[in-house]
């Protein structure tokens, strides 16, 4: 089956029941950009349900954190979707690609409302996502330096905070860290170095795991870590050390020949059983999946999971039913799809998706999240585009030339500033039992029909 023939339209399968609409249709721009090139309008990079499924968390390229609390009325029956606005934001002060809420999160506990974010040049901050509070402040932070008695700050380059809670793992380059959330202002308990050593001349001396933790997974009591450089290590704090490190570089070209791709980790996911480890990278065109209980040992890939770019596009799992075994893997993809596949974990090699359907415009989908009851996955899209060289070439205004530091025109920064916004949207879906039946709407009309036809 190809899987570009496997995306229905949305009513066969899914419904969109809310929605923020396109954030990027305003009149003015909702921030300057980081850069200093100018106003933009931000866009939703990331969405992830709190623990307790009321809420969604958003990160957008405007370094703010949005919480949206789910309609109590959300699959009652409407005409149109209901209307997504934040209750709380919290503006960031530097730009932040890490970002996890607490796992004991529930709506009725403002105390819970907690998350961990990792801002360039800052420790790692705790905040409560509070309505009434605009522009709040952190409640706590933890600095992460290269050594305990250094005062240079690490930026955390992943997060994992797992059930119960207590504590959470941060990774930076070749070091994991492992905090305790009561001891607000105090540095890591413990470290586990990826490499012996990063004064060796050859950084490690090919021992180990060496780069940037680009990813973490907890699950099991293990620790999944992903480095840009392509690795993959398995770490356990109890034990303090290293269980399992493998590279993902040859499995890439020896099982698929290079036709997937990939340059940097971006997503180590566990399976819902604990068996598996789902690997997502950027540039890549499908997704690794590993049996953990036989170390480095690939199971199958992911086909048609298109992340062709840099921009970070993540993906969920959930339990699988019981008709078709394995779990079931969800992610979006650079061209504004989703894609699902089911049965993972019961077949080797190759793995089409089961179905998808076009959740967004053009924009790339950075996160597909199923809520843990099954019933509703929301997706929220965004990214920017560049005038293509027909426009370029159309456009007769003055700031078509543009001197460098050396007096030259300086093309590539006059491109980066010309940049625009595709469509960005936060959207819930409602997800349906049926295979290739028609949404309600349509059934009543086809029925009406019949029925006046009948009549004549």
């Amino acid at each position: 089956m190809d899987h570009q023939d496997a995306s229905p339209s949305p009513p066969t399968r899914v419904k969109l029941v809310a929605s923020t609409g396109d954030i990027t249709s305003g009149s003015t721009p909702t921030t300057r950009d980081s850069r200093g090139d100018g106003d933009i309008h931000g866009y939703f990079e990331a969405a992830q349900w709190t623990a307790d499924g009321t809420t969604l968390l958003t990160s957008s390229s405007s370094n703010e954190v949005s919480g949206y609390i789910v309609p109590a009325d959300l699959l009652s029956p409407r005409h149109t979707p209901h209307s997504l606005t934040p209750s709380a934001r919290i503006p960031l002060p530097e730009p932040s690609s890490v970002l996890a809420s607490a796992p004991y999160f529930d709506l009725s506990s403002p105390w819970t409302h907690q998350l961990l974010v990792s801002a360039r040049d800052h420790p790692l901050q705790l905040f409560y996502l509070d309505p009434s509070t605009p522009n709040p402040s952190p409640a706590s932070s933890y600095p992460l330096t290269k050594t305990p008695r250094s005062e240079t700050f690490l930026a955390a380059t992943s997060l994992a905070w797992p059930a119960p809670g207590t504590h959470f793992v941060a990774g930076a380059r070749s070091l994991l860290a492992r905090y305790d959330v009561s001891r607000a202002g105090e540095g890591p308990l413990s470290r586990i170095h990826t490499i012996p050593s990063e004064r060796h001349l050859s950084k490690g001396g090919g021992v180990g795991m060496r780069g940037t933790v680009s990813a973490l997974g907890a699950g099991g009591g293990l620790v999944a870590a992903g480095t840009w450089t392509r690795w993959v290590g398995l770490y356990d704090f109890l034990a303090g050390g290293c269980v399992a490190t493998w590279s993902v570089a040859g499995a890439d070209q020896g099982a698929r020949g290079g036709s997937i791709g990939g340059d940097g980790i971006t997503q180590t996911v566990w399976s819902p059983c604990g068996r598996y480890l789902v690997v997502a990278e950027r540039k890549a065109r499908g997704a690794l999946v590993y049996d953990v209980r036989v170390t480095g040992r690939l199971l199958g890939w992911l086909v048609g999971r298109e992340a062709t770019g840099n921009q970070r596009i993540a993906c969920d799992v959930f339990p699988g039913s019981d008709e078709a075994g394995g779990f079931e893997v969800w992610s979006g993809t650079a061209d504004g799809a989703v894609r699902v596949w089911e049965g993972v974990g019961g077949r080797e090699g190759a793995h089409e998706p089961a179905w998808g359907w076009q959740a967004h415009e053009r924009s790339a989908v950075g996160s597909a999240c199923v809520h843990m009851s099954g019933s509703v996955v929301a997706t929220c899209a965004g990214s920017w585009e560049f005038p293509d060289e027909e426009e370029e070439g159309d456009d007769e205004g003055g700031d078509e030339e543009e001197e460098g530091e050396n007096g030259k025109t300086d093309t590539k920064q006059m491109a980066w500033m010309r940049r625009r916004n595709k469509e960005s949207s936060l959207k819930i879906w409602s997800i349906g039992s049926g295979q290739g039946g028609d949404d309600d709407d349509e059934r009543e009309n086809r029925e009406e029909a019949e029925a006046e036809t009948e009549a004549e």
